[in-house]
This record gives C-alpha cells, structure tokens and sequence, in this order.
C-alpha cells in the first residue's frame, strides 16, 4: 500500500464482482485496485484434525477514529515508564481512555500503547494508566472535522482517507485514475485543510477482490471463504458482500455440488456476506495456512493500529503485515463501503472474502484495495465484529 491511513475513503473496485480466474493458482499482476473476492478462506473438509497454533497476539479493540477518556475506575500512581503489554492487553487499556485523547497505537517494538493528547492534563492521565503519552498538535475533534469536509467536498472514485495516530493527520490516498480536474478539485479541498491532511498516491487502482481463504465458486466467479460461523444452532459462513451479491449458489470445487447458499449480503456501505451450509459439510473454526496445518479461531476481536495481522486467501495463500488505519472508507466504482481496516497486506482477485486473523481471532472479511502480491500494495477489510452483529452470528 503506498499510503498509511486510520480512516480511509477510498474509491475501489469490487473485486467480488465478475468472475475471477479459474483455479487456486495465483492471478497475474494486477495493478487496480481490486475487491479481494478470494483473500482467505477456510477449508472445510480438508483442514487437519491437529492443527498448529500460531503466536500471535489476540486482536485489539481500538478504533483509531474514537476518542480516549479515563476510566471511572482507581487508577494507578503515575508511573514514568509505561507498561508492557501484549496488543490484547493494549486494546483494553486503550478503551479505558475515552476523552482527551487524539487517537492511539500500538507500538510492537516497545509493547506499549501510545496515545495522542493535546495537553499535559491528559497526559498526566494516560501515564497513570501506564501507556505512554504523547503531545500532538490536532484534536480529534480536527481531524473528524477534516474527513467530514472531504466526504462532503471530495468523495471521488479513487480516493480514500482515515485518520493516522501517528502522524496525527488525515490521510488521503488517490490511486492512478485521479487526475486531472479531478486531481485537482481533490487538490484544492486538501489544500484548504492545512496541516491536518496529507495527500498521498498509489500507483494501483482501488478495487474489490474476488477471493478468500478456501476458495469457494460459483456463477463463474471465485471467492474465499472468511469464517466459518453459527446462528441460531445453525452452520453458516461469512464471506464478502460483494461475492454474496453476484452469486446465490456455492460450491467447493469449480463445477462441483453446491455446499452452501447465500441468505444475506450488503454491498456497497458494508462489504460482508453471510452463506448457510445446505450439504454435510466439515466446518471447523479455523483458517487455511497453507502450509499443511490451520489456525484454530476461538472468537472475533477489533484490530489494532499497528497490529501485525495474517491474511489467507485461495489466489495468494498466507501473507502478513501490519494495521495502519480503522473506519477506513473506501470509493470503489461500484459505491463507498465505510468502517473498514487498512492494511499493508498484499491480496489479489480471488482473495476476497479471505480471512484477516491475528493468533486465534478473527478480524476482517478481504474487501478490496490496490497493487498485488509481486510488488506490494494494500488492502481493506470488513471488520468481522460488525459481520457477526449484524446477522446475530457466533464464531464457530
């Protein structure tokens, strides 16, 4: 990806729409950005019985748009050196700290969370609950003031824009099909919103990806199973909603018996599919490597900024890199999908869909993004946690 952002407002193309190239081998470069409609899924039948257990830290609850207050609770005495956290002890402390605050990171070096403030009250605050200050010049309040004049000014296909705790500025990205007057009108509004906003550019094309973990077909098209999940006592799998809109029946094998049909989907806006077995089919909760073996996922959490996160799909396999911005929102040709997770993970067609998991939890459905797996790129996901609220699903 060539631009780090927290809340991004991207133009993409759905990679979940048309068909995707027959068969798990990798897709050829594909320079737009696409809808992964093949990122991860996960095998049914064929996932071993034992299964390797990855390091990983749980996901954290963090979202890089939400402001930070202290908690109710006693706090600790101000200590000078912060505490040293996993990213799942991270996440809880950062929810503690809901007002005062600019956003916040995890920084995986140090395994400490750093949190943005604007004076030293608040600083004083977030020491005495051993995460680690520091003094930035915008409020959070700015910076969603800033987003709200891009989604209002400069909602053009191509673009996207989220808030970055680290540079403590809005991030905007245009990919290679803005320019001219719309480079400029987009230009223009950024120019107007100071240091408080970044233009950046990616030589990628924004677009939806058709693809997932395990791959799964149908109508011509290949998609990757995310998670396999329960309602109501009842198996389902979850899946992009841009796969979910363009085909009802699915399929394990290209041409093969259906294994599962779609109930529910919602693309644009959301980018997330909810798929019910109709055949006795194996459905552990645990995700494809690649490697021989699978990661068992016990349950859903919220990334993390900075976080390293692993995403498996049926084009591209098992890849990893870091969280670089929440409540993204993405402008595919297609429509805007909002409150999705950045990421400097490659994926291609056929990866949509495509589980993003962090240890033993589950944290996005591959939605889209730019560049590929040759010469690197980015990607958004579908939180799984807002999934799994919406269609009153479990994990499992």
């Amino acid at each position: 990806m060539d631009a780090t952002v927290r809340s991004v407002h991207v133009r993409v193309r759905n990679f979940g729409r048309g068909p995707s190239p027959p068969g798990p081998a990798a897709s050829p470069t594909i320079r737009r950005a696409l809808p992964p409609t093949g990122g991860l899924e996960l095998k049914h039948r064929r996932i071993p019985k034992r299964r390797a257990a990855l390091a990983g830290a749980g996901a954290l609850a963090l979202a890089a748009t939400a402001g930070f207050a202290l908690s109710a609770n006693a706090s600790p005495a101000p200590t000078s050196k912060p505490l040293a956290l996993t990213p799942t002890a991270a996440g809880k402390l950062a929810a503690q700290l809901t007002d005062g605050t600019a956003g916040s990171y995890y920084d995986t070096k140090a395994k400490k969370l750093v949190v943005n403030v604007v004076d030293e009250a608040a600083a004083d605050a977030v020491r005495a609950k051993g995460a680690e200050p520091r003094i930035v010049q915008h409020t959070l309040a700015q910076l969603n003031g800033a987003r709200q004049t891009l989604k209002t000014k400069a909602t053009i296909p191509g673009t996207s824009w989220g808030i970055d705790p680290k540079s403590n500025k809005v991030v905007v990205t245009a990919d290679r099909t803005v320019k001219g007057a719309k480079l400029a009108k987009l230009t223009k509004v950024v120019d107007s919103l100071g240091s408080k906003v970044q233009l950046t550019h990616s030589k990628g094309e924004f677009k939806p990806f058709v693809a997932g973990g395990d791959a799964i077909w149908g109508g011509g098209s290949r998609c990757s199973l995310g998670f396999n999940v329960v309602k109501d006592g009842q198996p389902y799998f979850l899946t992009a909603g841009h796969c979910g809109n363009s085909v009802q029946s699915w399929s394990d094998s290209q041409g093969g018996g259906e294994i599962g049909a779609t109930a529910e989907s919602s693309f644009p806006g959301n980018d997330y599919a909810l798929v019910k077995y109709t055949a006795e089919t194996d459905h552990p909760s645990a995700v494809n490597l690649y490697n021989g073996s699978s990661q068992d996922i016990s349950g859903a959490a919220e990334a993390t900024v900075g976080q390293s996160v692993q995403r498996s799909g049926s084009t591209t396999q098992l890849h990893d890199g870091t969280v670089k911005a929440l409540n993204a929102s993405v402008n595919y040709q297609e429509g805007t999908v909002d409150g999705l997770i950045q990421t400097d993970v490659c994926a291609e067609p056929g990866d949509s869909g495509g589980a993003l998991f962090a240890g033993d939890k589950a944290l996005g459905l591959t939605s889209g993004g730019s560049g590929d797996c040759s010469s690197g790129g980015e990607t958004f996901f579908q939180p799984v946690t807002e999934a799994l609220q919406a269609y009153g699903a479990q994990i499992g």
